[in-house]
């Protein structure tokens, strides 16, 4: 014998009655559909639809978080001093790099061999870009060209993040590389 609650919902007449509610719900339906055709038959603005790879919305937030770009240093090196702290914070373990030695630059010891962004996972809530020290990763409002049957084709390289939108202006500069003293010998 199934149980009877103390706060079981009771269901008034009209919700007992199944087909008025569906016939309700109709209404408002329509009412929207009408009302909208009816302003795209007298030229006014209907619904609004976007034709995306053509259009983008006008109402896209200004900081919308979509393409993640490297910045450049002026000598046209990544900023990125491949501290691993974007990798860290990431919520999604989308992002890979792999350190290389640079000791030709005493400013910048290592420098990304490898980053990449894993955009099959990637969530896009910005917390790489919050939590670079170097100012060398950021996102554009554009959105990556996703469509597509091969996960490995939702990889983004280093080329890619430098080459799609180079942006060249990291807020943290840093002094050019002097040449290593010429030790003398006696």
């Amino acid at each position: 014998m199934k149980k009877e609650y103390w706060n079981k919902p009771a269901l008034g007449l009209r919700e007992r009655l199944y087909l008025l509610e569906v016939i309700r719900g109709l209404c408002i339906t329509g009412g929207v559909f009408l009302g909208n055709m009816w302003k795209w038959l007298t030229f006014r603005k209907g619904a609004l639809t976007a034709y995306y790879p053509e259009e983008i919305r006008s109402d896209y937030s200004p900081a919308n978080r979509g393409r993640h770009v490297l910045t450049r240093r002026e000598n046209g090196g990544v900023q990125c001093v491949s501290c691993n702290m974007c990798a860290t914070v990431c919520p999604a373990y989308a992002i890979e790099i792999l350190s290389a030695a640079d000791f030709d630059d005493p400013c910048h010891p290592k420098s990304p061999e490898r980053f990449e962004i894993d955009y099959s996972r990637c969530i896009f809530c910005g917390f790489c870009v919050e939590a670079c020290p170097e100012d060398a990763i950021r996102m554009v409002k554009e959105v990556p060209d996703f469509p597509g049957f091969d996960r490995d084709a939702m990889w983004a390289g280093r080329d890619l993040l430098m080459n799609w939108r180079p942006t060249g202006d990291p807020a943290k500069q840093y002094p050019a590389a002097s040449p290593s003293p010429v030790e003398v010998q006696p």
